[in-house]
């Protein structure tokens, strides 16, 4: 393998009055003659769906655990076929809707099989698909569906009734779809504010499978998709069919490289919201190539449970699922008496050792990956074969115990929704890349622009700065906004506000937040998401907001308390209180707080 990952294919840029300086530009190694482009036969995701089900139109595609009495069973499954055949029918059902391409149709609700099926019916009829979530604020589904001006929208049972709250004052929305079943009261309501409802077998019954399907072209907007924006409106990302597809092609491409492409073996464990690009291109990616996808029950608390129902091959997480694994085994392995975590802890590093050698996973120590640590690999169903995690960055000593402990290749990457999902990634079985999001994607180049307010230099001997990406899975535009497309597209060039630093084999690092950072009042920088990373690492709390202005000389925190961790805190203080009473029990706090510290003086946060 080669000892650097990336090559350069442009000179460096001097600074001007004007512009900052900027570093050589890099592409992975992989694409250094020319970047990934789609293939000039291909024009709509809707063709992976199509060529899937015609090749194996038996396969298992969409699974889910059906529920009765309070019992859950088993996995149970909806061929490609069938999911084909439900896709038309609803694309034909739009369109009897009086819903046209390039119209747009919104989707509400938790993973199922409903969203992919709606998905895929929009793809089928060049009707862009926009997703629904209200964790951008209390007003955001309103805000989107009047933004993006969506005329239809599928929506999960238990959001239907926020989406009938706000139909009064969404003029354009003229069509609800339940995932579900619809109550009369519901529908009259609906018709009141000049608006249909329907179940979803209402609506499956207005379409047909008459398979004149409109034309689409690579240039069709396929989807905008909502993200928090620095004025506290979402921003919509349009992103085009040809950079979507791309970036489908390019994972492939990838995986073909540096380990195994998926297959129709492979199962997939859908948990991750499909609201964000990072689940949609590796479902569409799984779709493409006839893996089956498995959906959570979408409760928290019966995430293992439904792993272990499903034995997934594939499984995409971000690092605060990972933390949870970890910590769940370590717990496991130190309460398993002195000769267990000695034997282990001797696997542990005897395989650790190989690893930094360079063997690859597989070959490093298959003695142990029997004898001891394939009763860890069953933590994630004993068949995982691909870890991958995003979204944020992933603590060193969790990666390092994952790819030691679970017998499969773990790749960290990073992206955006502007980059259509992943535009750097690991390298399998690469253990340099350990702590890096990787090298830039086939479909991407790369450089970094200095930060001269903040110190950083792009020509230094180690150049770190902004992470600047050009390339052919970029987004479009933001929405009706060409103001803040400007702002972050200059040149040809995304800005993603992230700062970056090159590693010696050509694999980037994180390592800093250009914008959000507060200037106190006694003139301190602070990079708050530096000090909220070293916080959660705290097994106490779930979750960490920081927060500072000008005004003030010190910084605020919102914490979220693990809710095990204060219950088995009750049970060992013979205290009856409830979750929210324990919030606010002052001896509670009090224990929650003291490991903060603990963890904050741990990782030399100075406070």
């Amino acid at each position: 393998m080669p000892e650097v990952y990336t090559v350069k294919v442009e000179e460096a840029r001097p600074a001007t009055h004007e512009k900052p300086s900027a570093g050589p530009v890099y592409r992975c190694i992989y694409a250094k003659d020319a970047l990934t482009v789609l293939p000039s036969h291909f024009e709509s995701p809707w063709e992976f769906f199509r060529d899937t089900t015609t090749r194996c139109p038996s396969n298992p595609m969409l699974g889910r655990r059906q529920k009765s009495d309070s019992k859950v069973g088993p996995y149970e499954w909806i061929t490609y076929q069938e999911a084909y055949d439900a896709a038309i029918r609803m694309g034909s059902a739009m369109r009897s809707r009086d819903v046209n391409p390039g119209d747009r149709c919104g989707i509400y609700g938790s993973n199922c099989p409903e969203w992919i099926i709606a998905m895929e019916a929009c793809n089928s009829y060049a009707v862009t698909y926009v997703p629904l979530y209200d964790t951008l604020g209390p007003n955001a589904v309103e805000f989107i569906i009047n933004h993006a001006e969506v005329s239809i929208a599928f929506v999960q049972d238990n959001k239907f009734p926020s989406v009938l709250s706000c139909l009064d004052r969404c003029s354009s929305l003229k069509t609800v779809v339940s995932f579900g079943n619809v109550s009369t009261t519901q529908k009259k309501e609906a018709e009141e504010l000049g608006a249909s409802c329907f179940s979803w077998e209402e609506f499956l019954q207005l379409g047909n499978m008459d398979l004149d399907l409109p034309l689409k072209k690579k240039t069709n907007i396929c989807t905008i998709m909502y993200t928090s924006g620095t004025t506290g409106e979402p921003k919509g990302v349009i992103i085009k069919n040809e950079a979507f597809m791309t970036q489908v092609l390019s994972i492939d491409q990838i995986l073909n490289l540096t380990d195994r492409v998926g297959t129709e073996d492979d199962v997939y464990f859908s948990f991750l919201p499909l609201a964000h690009v990072y689940d949609q291109i590796m479902e569409t990616y799984c779709i493409y190539k006839g893996s089956s996808i498995g959906f959570w029950q979408g409760d928290v608390r019966f995430l293992m449970e439904d792993i272990q129902a499903l034995k997934p091959t594939l499984f995409c997480a971000v690092p605060r699922v990972y933390d949870r694994v970890y910590a769940g085994i370590s717990s496991k392995i130190s309460s398993g008496g002195a000769l267990q975590s000695t034997l282990f802890q001797y696997a542990y590093n005897y395989k650790l050792g190989y690893l930094e050698k360079g063997l690859p996973q597989d070959k490093a120590a298959p003695l142990f990956d029997k004898l001891v640590f394939d009763k860890i690999k069953q933590a994630l169903g004993g068949r995982v074969r691909l870890l991958l995690s995003g979204a944020a960055p992933l603590p060193r000593h969790v990666e390092e115990f994952l790819r030691v402990t679970f017998g499969a290749t773990m790749s960290q990457g990073y992206g955006l929704t502007e980059s259509c999902g992943g535009c750097f990634t690991a390298i399998s079985n690469v253990f340099s890349m350990m702590g890096t999001i990787g090298v830039p994607m086939t479909t991407i180049e790369s450089r970094l622009e200095s930060v001269p307010e903040m110190g950083y230099d792009a020509l230094s001997s180690e150049a770190r700065g902004e992470i600047c990406l050009r390339g052919n899975t970029l987004f479009s535009g933001y929405h009706k906004h060409q103001d803040l497309t400007e702002e972050v597209m200059v040149d040809g060039w995304f800005h993603t506000g992230d700062i970056g630093e090159w590693q010696p084999n050509g694999a980037m690092k994180i390592i800093d937040r250009k914008k959000n950072i507060f200037k106190l009042s006694q003139g301190e920088y602070v990079a708050v998401e530096n000090i909220e990373n070293k916080y959660l690492q705290c097994p106490l709390i779930t979750s960490i907001w920081v927060y500072g202005n000008s005004f003030e000389s010190f910084l605020v925190a919102v914490v979220v308390p693990e809710r095990k961790a204060l219950e088995d805190w009750a049970v060992k203080h013979n205290s009856t209180d409830d979750f929210k009473s324990l919030c606010e029990n002052p001896k509670a706090r009090k224990y929650i707080l003291d490991e903060l510290n603990n963890t904050g003086q741990k990782h030399q946060v100075c406070i």
